[in-house]
């Protein structure tokens, strides 16, 4: 089934109900239908055809929504990359997928044409808002007869996940239409039962998570408001779910979370309709999580998945955000249970499966995961593996069937023979009150192989120094774990998503180093210290 059938269905059934709000804007679910099939009409006036790709660089807006659905009505492939990126990041992936087309926000044509040479020649510029101008506009995609949805197979690529490149540069993770509508179908059965009556709020990327959850949202007929704020801010947000009713916000990374809860205005406005706000995309810190439940209640269901396997792996549900007996705060601290329609393995260095509260690999099986790397070959061969995604995630499973993400294969500290968990010591640091963001790698070191390095962001005002911070850690952490040196600074380099990028921090002091992680895997502590059979390591 083509996945753009799901806006069909809904809206032959809600045809009157309004589907897109944005500001003074709304589209009913009828006018988005008819909408989307004269732009993939358009599209295909363009000289666009099957299997095409279109790239995406636009901030959220109706628009936005409208050429992804265009894009699966015409059996073209949609591409959509985030605003934040720079213009040469951009340009690097419509090169990499060799787009044939690109819808470009009105405020982003003249970063377009700042790097037109490294876009592929012939490539199509769409200028979405404005004047047209020179370029094609909006409006002449849309004068055409309307085009129902094309016949596509099921394993046809339908969404290109450019990976968020923490690590090096991105890959086009090829999402095909079974396995988007097996990610809705995912979705509405463990994270979110999207209903009619639901007002579902989207603040993050359309073109990340957010937009991966709209799809769940207008399968079910809910009205889907668009932030018209082009940055993130606290008070806007809250105003909007005061004044519209909202009932879900589709999709938050953790740093939003932080930002929400820490605003002086979170007191000031009815969010008492909020029911459901999913998250994920990074690591959720335990002390972060016993606030934000503090202060606006279990409303949250946390999601472990990658671009590869999309918004789709482990979940906790939203019964289990709660600390009130020691079993459940240690939950806290996991990333859930499997999906109900997923497959999950704890593998050795040699793909062998491991027993309970032994850190391994995490592996993930099932119709979600993607269909493979764009033009990548390579890639694709080392990462899916007899039908098996190889997350380079460690984690581990306890008696109870709960998983426990520890860190990146990556981020994996080796000293003296010993694997010290980056996250760990993060969690530890975070319970400091002077500390609210934090970052653990290790550098070279001449004795040890390699050190644990703490790169801080303190309270503003806050006078605490290198000595403090270790001590902290001493508290609840082995010694060999604590950090040997510690750095402050104002802010963590992040990429657009919201992700720190180790990579950035590591390269000041790896340069000339080849940095190798290896060794045998042990029980990770607890986010309080120790191993999670109570026991410190011998």
């Amino acid at each position: 089934m083509n996945v753009a059938t799901l806006l069909t269905k809904a809206a032959r059934v809600h045809a009157g109900s309004v589907a897109l709000r944005y500001g003074a804007t709304e589209i009913g679910y009828a006018e988005l239908d008819l909408r989307t099939g004269r732009l993939a009409s358009g599209l295909k006036k363009l000289g666009l055809s099957a299997g095409d790709r279109l790239l995406l660089w636009l901030h959220n807006r109706p628009e936005l929504v409208e050429l992804l659905l265009a894009c699966w009505k015409a059996g073209l492939i949609a591409v959509p990359v985030n605003v934040r990126l720079h213009p040469r990041e951009m340009a690097y992936i419509a090169s990499d997928c060799g787009a044939a087309a690109l819808a470009v926000d009105e405020a982003l044509v003249d970063a377009v044409e700042s790097v037109r040479h490294e876009l592929p020649p012939d490539v199509h510029l769409v200028r979405v808002g404005g004047e047209s101008g020179p370029l094609p506009g909006y409006d002449a995609l849309l004068a055409q007869d309307p085009l129902v949805a094309s016949e596509v197979a099921e394993d046809d690529v339908a969404w290109l996940f450019y990976t968020s490149g923490t690590t090096g540069r991105p890959k086009g993770a090829m999402l095909t239409h079974r396995n988007l509508i097996a990610m809705t179908m995912n979705c509405l059965a463990d994270i979110c039962s999207f209903q009619p009556e639901d007002v579902v709020l989207h603040v993050a990327p359309l073109t990340h998570g957010s937009g991966l959850y709209l799809l769940p949202a207008l399968a079910r007929g809910s009205l889907n408001v668009i932030s018209p704020h082009r940055t993130f801010e606290p008070g806007q947000v809250f105003e909007m779910i005061a004044a519209q009713g909202v009932t879900v916000i589709a999709f938050l990374a953790p740093t939003m979370i932080v930002k929400l809860i820490d605003d002086p205005a979170l007191g000031a406005h009815d969010l008492s309709s909020l029911r459901c706000v999913p998250y994920g995309g990074g690591p959720m810190y335990v002390e972060d999580l016993k606030r934000a439940i503090d202060r606006l209640g279990p409303i949250w269901v946390q999601l472990y998945g990658q671009g590869e396997t999309p918004m789709t792996g482990l979940y906790l549900r939203s019964q289990e955000h709660r600390y009130d007996t020691p079993e459940a705060e240690r939950r806290l601290g996991s990333a859930g249970i499997p999906r109900t329609d997923v497959e999950l393995r704890i593998v050795d260095a040699e793909g062998r499966d491991l027993g309970e509260e032994v850190v391994g690999e995490i592996l993930i099986r099932g119709a979600t995961v993607m269909k493979g790397y764009w033009a990548n070959p390579a890639a694709t061969a080392e990462t899916i593996r007899e039908g098996w995604l190889h997350t380079g995630d460690l984690g581990y499973v306890d008696r109870d069937g709960y998983v426990y993400v520890v860190d990146r294969a990556r981020d994996m500290i080796v000293s003296g023979g010993n694997n010290i968990y980056a996250r760990e010591v993060e969690e530890v640091l975070l319970t400091h009150p002077q500390i609210v963001e934090a970052a653990v790698i290790g550098v070279p070191d001449p004795y040890w192989g390699e050190s644990v390095h703490a790169i801080v962001v303190v309270r503003p005002g806050s006078a605490i120094g290198e000595e403090e911070v270790v001590r902290h850690c001493q508290t609840a952490l082995a010694s060999y774990k604590k950090p040997r040196s510690v750095e402050f600074v104002g802010e963590l380099p992040k990429n657009a998503y919201g992700k720190v990028l180790k990579r950035e921090l590591r390269e000041r002091y790896w340069s000339g180093y080849e940095r190798r992680v290896g060794g045998g895997r042990q029980v990770p502590p607890s986010p309080r210290g120790g191993r999670p059979d109570g026991r410190e390591p011998g």
